[in-house]
């Protein structure tokens, strides 16, 4: 199958050489493109000059924005499948044959990456994972599902989801939002277990004012979707 890994990229200098370096290792049947987000450090200027595949935004979009344009791309160019990955070395590749093969095998529309299937790896701080326990619950009292890891940013989709998220897709803080819709279109999305890194370069943009704003922004937009469903 013709498979594609998205990788969203705002100020990764450290870290994009590497990230695409462990997709050309262990997952060589994929494709990749890297989608840069208007960094302001050398990560565009880094991608050029070691001749990785990128696309640069000319204004910053966000992570849904950058998302969507990977998507896009995707759609565009007959992708099968299409897989979101951090530019932040967090993602193994090591996981992305085992994904596809359950995405094609079990017929699912999306596969998630979870680090809480099996409790190995990098568990992120305790913060954190209080927030991804509540729009867990969140979620499951809205569609019905048990997502454990929903804020997970590896994740991969069929042809019929790149069609779809190509044309709308959330724009901030989209994991969650974006799985609560495909639910509720009725698309199969299960998750598979994966170990996580924990960054070693660079800082995480979602500081504890922006988790206040991430975490109800993202409530406000599932519950009113639940109002206008009835």
């Amino acid at each position: 199958m013709k498979s594609l890994v998205m990788i969203p990229a705002y100020n990764e200098e450290k870290n994009i050489v590497k990230t695409v370096r462990d997709i050309q290792k262990n997952a060589p049947d994929f494709d990749y493109i890297i989608i840069n987000d208007c960094s302001r450090d050398s990560t565009l200027d880094l991608c050029r000059r070691e001749g990785l595949h990128v696309l640069n935004l000319p204004v910053n979009l966000g992570i849904g924005g950058a998302v969507q344009t990977g998507y896009r791309y995707a759609m565009q160019n007959g992708y099968d499948v299409a897989v979101q990955f951090d530019g932040d070395g967090q993602h193994d590749a090591a996981y992305l044959t085992q994904m596809r093969e359950k995405l094609v095998r079990e017929e699912l529309d999306m596969v998630i990456g979870s680090r809480f299937l099996r409790h190995e790896g990098f568990q992120s701080s305790g913060m954190r994972r209080l927030g991804i326990r509540y729009f867990t619950e969140l979620i499951r009292v809205s569609t019905g599902k048990k997502i454990t890891d929903p804020t997970s940013g590896m994740r991969m989709a069929n042809r019929s989801v790149i069609e779809a998220f190509a044309v709308n897709y959330p724009k901030d803080y989209p994991e969650p939002e974006s799985v609560v819709y495909l639910l509720r279109q009725g698309k199969r999305v299960e998750e598979a277990p994966v170990k996580m890194r924990e960054r070693e370069n660079g800082k995480s943009s979602i500081s504890f004012s922006r988790s206040i704003y991430y975490m109800c922004k993202v409530t406000f937009a599932i519950l009113i979707e639940d109002i206008r469903r009835y």
